[in-house]
């Protein structure tokens, strides 16, 4: 299982063979990141489209079909907390409300990645979220 789901895990790259041709996003394998830090994940996982400090400027975000989400502005826009179920729920299900970054398919769901990259081993796919939300909450604006 963990070979099938290596081959069909979605990560973005920009790829661009020149100036006039419109960007694509290609399919790649799925690396395996350390689980205890949140911030390796964040940069092997997310950075390619949301930027090497989440603010949604990676080098893949124009090939998106819509602009991947400035991830330092969670806490802002959740009354100065950081939304923790909402982030849980997205690694888990895909987004749940139609917004501009995750209205297309660009963002994979993560939560099955992790799975399969732990052999389903849920407690430490979980850790993986844990980890990853911590690194994002201490990324928020002041």
């Amino acid at each position: 299982m963990r070979t099938w789901a290596l081959a069909i895990a979605i990560l973005f790259a920009l790829s661009a063979a020149g100036s006039d041709e419109k960007s694509t996003l290609n399919q790649l394998p799925l690396k395996r990141a350390p689980w205890l830090s949140g911030q390796q994940m964040f940069q092997e996982y997310c950075a390619s489209c949301h930027g090497a400090k989440g603010a949604g400027d990676g080098p893949a975000a124009s090939a998106c079909k819509n602009p991947p989400a400035n991830l330092t502005t969670m806490a802002k826009r959740n009354q100065g907390r950081f939304p923790y179920d909402y982030f849980y729920a997205v690694m888990q299900f895909g987004a749940l409300l139609p917004t501009p970054a995750h209205s297309s398919s660009d963002m994979p769901i993560w939560m099955p990645l992790f799975y399969s990259l732990d052999e389903g081993n849920k407690a430490v796919a979980e850790q993986r979220v844990q980890n990853l939300a911590n690194y994002l909450a201490s990324l928020q604006a002041k």
